[in-house]
């Protein structure tokens, strides 16, 4: 697809999806890189740390059921730039600050440890300060770039689920790690402000300054933890659909902002 980005942003999962791309490392080889890794890479709980936590110490420092070394370690690998000023275009991503319950915007220093802390629950120490998943406190980390770097078009790309609260929660009770899936539920059950029912929407940004949204929602399949045997088909397909719902307005993002703005009116 032919768009120039000046910057990019992105909290949880899209914190480590856009520091592949603002890293310069391609995403066909992650997506590779990813195709192949042994769960254990990624996903290490340990129930016999876990029974010694809530036994013999009721719990004190357990804080989460695998720990983020395997993640870190695994972006330490594959990742091409080792800091966000390495990075090919301006880069953000969110976190929450649990000692100050507010959140955080990275955008120097190493990269690894701080787009691992966007989508972290468990915690990532940084500066000994903690964090942990910025999803918590909003989706997409827009008020980041929008403004700061005078954007014409900002594209949101909302990769999520969408559930039927009641038959979701069903499903989830019969699935491996349940209370991780009651967690997402909870996570994903107050859509964003930015999204509608439609899979592409246009919208004016909120910062109030002169930037069109443009909010895209693949339909995918259901998305549950850990997704491993289907991640590179939700890849192509989350892909694919952004491109054809791009497609029919690439001339106007790119020329004809005008356009844009007849878009906005009528969504």
């Amino acid at each position: 697809m032919s768009l120039e980005f000046k910057a990019m942003a992105g909290c949880s999962a899209g914190a480590i999806v856009g520091g592949v791309y603002a890293s310069d490392t391609p995403v066909e080889e992650w997506v590779e890189a990813l195709s192949k890794i042994n769960p254990k890479q990624f996903w290490s709980p340990s129930l016999f740390r876990m029974f010694f936590s809530f036994i013999f110490r009721k719990g004190r420092g357990y804080m989460g059921l695998s720990s983020t070394k395997a993640a870190m370690d695994f972006c330490y690998r594959n990742l091409k730039a080792k800091t966000f000023e390495e990075c090919k275009l301006p880069f953000y991503t969110l976190a929450k600050n649990l000692f100050h319950g507010c959140k955080t915007v990275f955008h120097s220093g190493e990269l690894t440890p701080r787009i691992v802390a966007s989508g972290a629950v468990p915690l990532v120490e940084i500066d000994q300060q903690l964090y942990c998943d910025g999803a918590l406190l909003e989706l997409s980390p827009t008020d980041a770039i929008c403004c700061k770097h005078q954007l014409d078009v900002l594209i949101i790309h909302h990769v999520a689920r969408r559930n039927n609260v009641q038959l979701g929660v069903c499903q989830i009770l019969k699935q491996p790690w349940s209370m991780i899936e009651i967690f997402n539920l909870l996570l994903f059950q107050q859509r964003p402000w930015y999204l509608s029912e439609s899979p592409i929407t246009f919208k004016q940004c909120l910062c109030g300054c002169d930037a069109i949204i443009i909010v895209v929602e693949p339909e995918l399949q259901e998305l549950l933890f850990p997704t491993v045997d289907t991640g590179v088909q939700i890849f192509n397909a989350a892909r694919q659909q952004a491109e054809e719902l791009l497609q029919p307005y690439l001339n106007a993002i790119i020329n004809n902002k005008s356009k844009l703005i007849e878009y906005v009116k009528s969504s």
